[in-house]
C-alpha cells in the first residue's frame, strides 16, 4: 500500500512538473536560448528526489571550455544523475531516440544522437558532437557504449574521442578537457547494495524498461555517487587512442574507489 502510494504522488508531482517545464523548453530550443542547458537539470533534480535517488558528489567539475566528460554507464539512471548535477547534453545510440519516454527527454535534452555502425556519418557526427563543446555545451560521452551491471567498467571505444580533437582549432586555448567521471549505486535505505544486490539500480537492456522503472520507484531510497576524477588536455598533437586508455583507467580507478569499503558481498 505504501509502496503504491509513493508510486502514485511520485507520478503525480512529476507530471505537473513536466507539464509546467516542458513547454518552456520547447521554446527554449526553438529560439536556441540558453535557459535550454539549464532547464532539464531543474526537471532532473526533481524527478531524482522524487524517485529517491540521493546524490552525493565528491571532486570538481571542470570549469575549463571545452569539456567532454567521459562516464561508465550501467543504467538510465545515469542520466538522471549525471543531468541533476551539472548543465550536459549527452551522445546517445540513434535507437535512444526511439525509445518510449527516454526518447523524448533525449531530444529535449538535445542529445547527440550517433550511428556508430556507419563510418560515414562519423565525421558528421563528431563535427556536431565538437561545435557543441566550441560552443561551451558540457558534453557526456559512455564510452563502453552499452550499459554494465555497475559493478565493473567494460571495454572502452575511442572512435568518438575524435570529436575531442575536431573540437580543439575551436578552442581559445587550443585545448579540449577531457574529464573521467565514475557513477556509482553505493547503497538502498542506507544499507550497502554489495556485487550481487547493485544490478538493482543497473538496467542491461534486456529488462523491460517500466517494470525497472516501478521497481526503482516502489524502493524509494536508493544513493549514487559521482566521482569526478583529473582531466586530460586534449591538444592538436595528442593521441586519440592513449587518451582513450588514460580515461579508461581514471574511470575504472574512481568507480573501484567509490565502491571499495561499501560492499558487502
Amino acid at each position: 500500500m505504501i509502496a503504491r502510494l509513493r508510486i502514485t504522488l511520485a507520478a503525480i508531482v512529476i507530471l505537473a512538473v513536466s507539464i509546467v517545464l516542458m513547454p518552456l523548453q520547447l521554446l527554449a530550443l526553438r529560439f536556441d536560448w540558453r535557459l535550454r542547458r539549464r532547464l532539464p537539470r531543474v526537471w532532473h533534480r526533481i524527478v531524482c528526489y522524487c524517485l529517491g535517488i540521493r546524490i552525493r558528489v565528491t571532486g570538481r567539475l571542470e570549469e575549463r571550455r571545452p569539456l567532454m566528460l567521459c562516464s561508465n554507464h550501467s543504467s538510465w539512471l545515469d542520466i538522471m544523475v549525471m543531468s541533476a548535477v551539472a548543465d550536459v547534453a549527452f551522445i546517445a545510440k540513434i535507437e535512444v531516440a526511439e525509445w518510449p519516454i527516454f526518447g523524448t527527454l533525449a531530444k529535449l535534452q538535445k542529445s547527440v544522437f550517433v550511428v556508430r555502425e556507419e563510418k560515414r556519418r562519423t565525421g558528421h557526427q563528431a563535427n556536431e558532437i565538437a561545435g557543441r563543446m566550441a560552443d561551451g555545451e558540457i558534453v557526456v560521452l559512455f564510452p563502453e557504449g552499452t550499459t554494465s551491471d555497475g559493478n565493473r567498467l567494460l571495454e572502452v571505444k575511442s572512435s568518438l574521442f575524435g570529436a575531442a580533437a575536431m573540437a580543439v582549432p575551436a578552442s581559445p586555448t587550443g585545448t579540449v578537457v577531457v574529464q573521467p567521471v565514475a557513477i556509482a549505486y553505493t547503497r538502498v535505505h542506507g544499507i550497502a547494495m554489495g556485487r550481487y544486490h547493485r544490478p538493482l539500480a543497473a538496467w542491461p537492456g534486456d529488462i523491460e524498461l517500466l517494470p525497472h522503472l516501478i521497481d526503482i520507484v516502489r524502493c524509494g531510497a536508493i544513493d549514487a555517487e559521482v566521482c569526478f576524477g583529473e582531466a586530460v588536455d586534449y591538444r592538436a598533437d595528442t593521441n586519440r587512442k592513449e587518451v582513450s586508455a588514460t580515461i579508461a583507467l581514471r574511470i575504472r580507478n574512481l568507480l573501484n574507489s567509490c565502491l571499495r569499503g561499501r560492499e558487502i558481498s
